[in-house]
């Protein structure tokens, strides 16, 4: 394969999500060689390319608008996440800072059921188990179609939590979201 036609491979599969070593060794291979060029071809289209080479993944992210400067249409769509899906994301953030401060090694995976009980903790009390289980099924399946979980082969109840979530929920974020938990608390606490 001529290094032209990688390069354009590479430059299709970020286009297309997140590239992760592990899992697309071809593409990591060209961005390790000729990440330069691709860099240079979404620099002309105010996009960056972000390669952590530390957990073994790359995606693209818009740059920010410069003053004085006309914005250029978005290529990378922002989502509007529902409020599941967000205090998913930052439940399984924080369960993997636990997990890496712990001396875990490898990668972190989760059950259907644990993640389903972490949810649950932020959810309405309610008589309707079944509404509240199948509830947070559907969040974790549009979590794994963002990218943030994966399921394991031929395990259809274990999820690995991708490294992706840490470029997306930063510890900033996570900050806030304990400054809001402790916000709620004092409030509840004061209904009482």
């Amino acid at each position: 394969m001529s290094t032209e036609h990688a390069v354009a491979g590479a430059i299709i599969r970020l286009m297309q999500g997140v590239v992760y070593r592990d899992s697309d060794e071809d593409s990591w291979q060209t961005l390790d060689r000729s990440g330069a060029g691709v860099r240079d071809h979404f620099a002309a289209i105010g996009v960056d390319v972000v390669i952590d080479d530390v957990e073994g993944y790359a995606y693209l992210r818009s740059r920010p608008d410069s003053e004085g400067e006309e914005a250029l249409p978005r290529l990378v769509r922002r989502r509007a996440l529902t409020y599941n899906v967000s205090l998913l994301l930052v439940l399984l953030r924080k369960r993997l800072v636990e997990f890496e401060t712990g001396g875990g090694e490898g990668r972190l995976v989760l059950s259907t059921d644990q993640m389903v009980e972490m949810l649950r903790l932020f959810q309405a009390d309610s008589t309707n188990d079944a509404r509240v289980v199948d509830q947070a099924e559907t969040t974790i399946r549009k979590a794994a179609e963002l990218g943030f979980l994966r399921q394991l082969r031929n395990q259809r109840d274990q999820w690995e939590v991708r490294r992706i979530l840490k470029a997306y929920v930063d510890a900033q974020t996570l900050s806030d979201f304990a400054a809001k938990l402790r916000q709620y608390a004092g409030q509840v606490a004061t209904d009482d």
